[in-house]
């Protein structure tokens, strides 16, 4: 077998589509002899003119010298016969999502390549180890998980199916080093590591949605502003389009047997039958005029007098009831520092994963005075105010006049285990916590493929370690106390952290 990190290897790609065509340009511009197959032979001519077109704008862009961009269109050949890929060293099958078809393929080209080929799919969602079990010789096939566009994103799964040798994996790692990617090796389990991973933020945002605590883009913007992601669950979405999230999500969900922590909603399949794609229909969770988002008007709240005096909950962290009782002095707003509110006094309460209604009786305050402040995240330009069922119309009134007077935004939201960002980004630990238990990619590598791929502040399990595993379990805990569903329930690998006071990316056997 040669030596993917140096040795001169020829690739052939079999599909011509998306994927096919920017494999096929990340190869060549790495100066690797490429084959791009499909059945359709103008397709190829399509993606080959596709491929030159993006390799001159990078010339043009100073990315790429005139000297690499000649090589790299010698480097490309395509065809339309599979006979021509049997001297390939490695072959990338990047056709259509489904398992027949694949299956098809790999097992001609089981016997028509030689035996020291490497077979490889780039499927997102499917078995490789049901692909490779239609071939010959399965220890030769792994799966490669390029993301789209290929050129651009770094982040590549090196999947282990159940029988790929470790010589095989170890080539593939080096071949995507060499093409200056960011290699991670995964297991073969549905949705790999980073779409599934990537379900908590959408599907937990659904579920906010759909127990309408607020509005798409309320639960946007606060996951923007307060959790501190370049794009909350809905704009998501609708740049992905509902056409690709909708089925991967219940792909996935189907595939664990009805895991309940990758349950998705009804709502999710009603706008993706009625469809609400998103972005490239122009309507989504959004309207969008020429592809631009339209933004709903912000909710207005009147000019009250603040007459009430603001009193805060001992029963939390220290550090949190000193950022409220910061606020309220800052904006030269009365405060109640007795033992138990006042009767003209607002209760300011600040629970983990509760809402606001059990907050209220548990604490034996008059829930028509009493909101949640969620101060466990950024709180510089937006505030979360969250109220109760009984929560009177003033007391909201009074408390957002009370935060515009301190030069922030409030975003008042319904009752909701958690507030927005609590629920989100508890999932999301939590999803990536059990992926680290199954053994699915090592703690570092779900961190830095999470990270990489998806574009999130920080690796979810250092997340976690940020706001401490204990916070995390105390979230969850309490949000599968009041919805009573075992979507919540803590991963073992958190709650075994959290107990001997360990970091969530602490493997096990390692020193302490």
């Amino acid at each position: 077998m040669k030596d993917f990190s140096k040795d001169d290897i020829q690739i052939g790609v079999i599909g011509a589509g998306v994927m096919g065509r920017g494999i096929t340009q990340l190869c060549a511009a790495s100066g690797i002899n490429v084959v791009l197959m499909d059945i359709e032979l103008s397709a190829c001519e399509s993606a080959r003119d596709f491929i030159f077109s993006m390799l001159q704008r990078a010339v043009e862009k100073g990315k790429l010298s005139e000297n690499n961009f000649e090589l790299a269109k010698r480097c490309i050949s395509i065809s339309a016969k599979l006979e021509e890929l049997s001297n390939c060293d490695l072959i990338i099958e990047a056709v259509v999502e489904k398992l027949d078809v694949k299956q098809s393929l790999f097992s001609k080209l089981g016997k028509l390549v030689k035996k020291e080929c490497i077979l490889v799919t780039n499927t997102s969602s499917l078995s490789v180890t049901s692909i490779a079990a239609s071939c010959e010789i399965p220890e030769r096939v792994a799966g490669l998980h390029f993301f789209n566009p290929v050129p651009l994103m770094k982040l590549v799964e090196v999947v282990n199916a159940m029988r790929s040798s470790e010589s095989v994996i170890n080539e593939l790692v080096s071949l995507v080093t060499r093409l200056g990617h960011t290699p991670v090796i995964v297991a073969d389990t549905p949705g790999f590591l980073v779409n599934h991973c990537g379900r908590g933020l959408v599907t937990e945002g659904l579920r906010i949605l759909s127990e309408h605590v607020t509005t798409p883009d309320i639960i946007d913007t606060v996951m923007r502003d307060c959790g501190g992601f370049r794009m909350g669950p809905f704009e998501l979405m609708d740049l992905t389009g509902l056409d690709v999230t909708y089925p991967a999500t219940e792909q996935i969900y189907q595939q664990y047997f009805h895991e309940p922590r990758l349950r998705p909603t009804p709502l999710q399949k009603n706008r993706y039958e009625a469809g609400l794609l998103g972005r490239k229909v122009g309507e989504g969770f959004y309207q969008y005029e020429n592809n631009e988002k339209k933004l709903n008007p912000a909710r207005e709240f009147p000019d009250v007098n603040i007459s009430a005096s603001f009193w805060v909950s001992y029963k939390c962290d220290v550090l949190w009831r000193n950022k409220i009782c910061e606020l309220v002095n800052q904006t030269g707003c009365d405060f109640d520092g007795a033992d138990k509110p006042g009767k003209n006094s607002i209760a300011i309460v600040i629970p983990l994963g509760c809402d606001i209604s059990t907050a209220a009786i548990n604490e034996g305050l008059n829930p028509v005075n009493t909101i949640g402040i969620e101060t466990l995240f950024n709180m510089e330009n937006r505030i979360i105010v969250m109220g109760n069922p009984a929560t009177s119309t003033d007391t909201i009134n009074q408390s957002v006049a009370m935060i515009t007077k301190s030069g922030r935004t409030a975003s008042v939201i319904n009752d909701s285990a958690g507030f927005i960002t609590q629920r989100i980004i508890a999932t999301i630990i939590n999803i990536a916590c059990e992926i680290a238990q199954q053994g699915i990619a090592k703690p570092q590598d779900i961190d830095s493929g999470v990270k990489t791929a998806l574009g999130y502040p920080q690796g979810p399990l250092a997340m976690g370690d940020a706001l401490g595993p204990d916070c995390v379990m105390t979230i969850l805990e309490n949000m599968q106390r009041v919805y009573g569903d075992m979507r919540y329930r803590p991963s073992p690998w958190l709650r075994r952290r959290a107990q001997l006071g360990l970091s969530l990316l602490h493997e096990e056997g390692q020193s302490v």
